[in-house]
């Protein structure tokens, strides 16, 4: 699992197939029905399906490449035996562990009550309501057992802190935060400052930590901190910002997930608060301040988190 330094002119897709593949194997490796669980039988096998099929073998993995592109950038000295970069790759998994979970939940019927997800069933639909929920419970507290290994891979106080950065992320100040203002908010008009702030909970603030937690792993500067949690703030906004105008323009085969979901429950979106060219414009405006951002970051190696902010507003899906 050693740390690959690509020389040459930087290709985003060089290097995001680079990372994707050790973060594919590593959590394949890692979801297995070998996880320790306290008894001699492993963890129980129907749970563990439920749990590779949530996680494996479908999405962008953008929260695990940030992870990566942060940690690279704040490397002192990049290297392929850099002790850190075990530690920055559990934090990726990690972070895609979270991630997978929060989709389990919200596809379920007392959520969003959504049927496909990454191009096949949800997994409520595939392995029933009950399995799909032990599973989300069950991703997340492996993303919090990934941050804290027995070996010294990963020094006391970086674990303390990744798992502080990720909770925060994850918990009520965050991600669930999020999500309970949307589902309240279904229905109901709300301002452009609201939506802001809803969104900076339920999607910015799991792409914002992925950033820290990339930088944690490695040997920022107070204002090379700065600059990349300004930077992670814009990614993570400008994310949903282009998730909710992909909602109204592109069809659910491309999409792999529902397309239109969000005007058929009548939630407020950037689209129907400002309108399709106005978001559009919105989501460079995010690009801007994201590019701004690394610009007076310090950092030299800065190629793949430009790239990647560039790819979350120019995508297609």
């Amino acid at each position: 699992m050693g740390y690959r330094v690509i020389a040459g002119p930087f290709d985003l897709g060089a290097w995001s197939a680079a990372h994707l593949e050790r973060v594919e194997q590593a959590l394949s490796q890692w979801v297995t029905t070998d996880m320790p669980t306290g008894v001699d039988h492993g963890a129980p096998a129907a749970l563990v399906a439920a749990m590779r099929y949530a996680v494996l073998d479908g999405g962008k993995r953008l929260r695990p490449l940030l992870v990566m592109a942060a940690f690279e950038a704040t490397q002192a000295q990049p290297s392929e035996d850099a002790p850190t970069a075990e530690a920055a790759l559990r934090a990726a998994c990690a972070v895609e562990l979270i991630h997978a979970y929060s989709l389990v939940h919200d596809d379920m019927p007392c959520m969003d009550n959504d049927v496909l997800r990454r191009g096949k069933p949800t997994v409520h639909v595939q392995f029933g309501e009950a399995s799909a929920l032990l599973a989300g419970d069950a991703l997340q507290a492996l993303a919090f057992e990934l941050l804290t290994p027995e070996s010294d891979v990963i020094s006391e106080r970086s674990q303390a802190r990744l798992c502080r950065q990720l909770a925060r992320a994850a918990g009520s100040a965050g991600m669930a935060g999020g999500q309970a203002i949307d589902l309240a908010s279904v229905g109901h008009a709300l301002s452009e400052h609201q939506l802001r702030e809803m969104h900076r909970l339920k999607t910015g603030a799991l792409l914002q930590a992925s950033v820290m937690m990339g930088a944690t792993c490695g040997q920022p500067t107070p204002a090379a901190l700065d600059a990349l949690a300004v930077y992670g703030a814009a990614v993570g906004l400008a994310f949903q910002v282009v998730d909710d105008i992909l909602d109204v323009t592109a069809d659910s085969a491309t999409l792999g997930k529902t397309a239109g979901k969000d005007a058929d429950q009548d939630k407020p979106t950037y689209v129907s608060i400002l309108g399709l060219e106005r978001s559009a414009a919105y989501a460079q405006e995010l690009l801007a301040q994201a590019l701004g951002a690394l610009r007076s970051s310090g950092l030299s190696q800065t190629q793949a988190l430009a790239g990647l902010a560039k790819m979350v507003v120019n995508r297609s899906s």
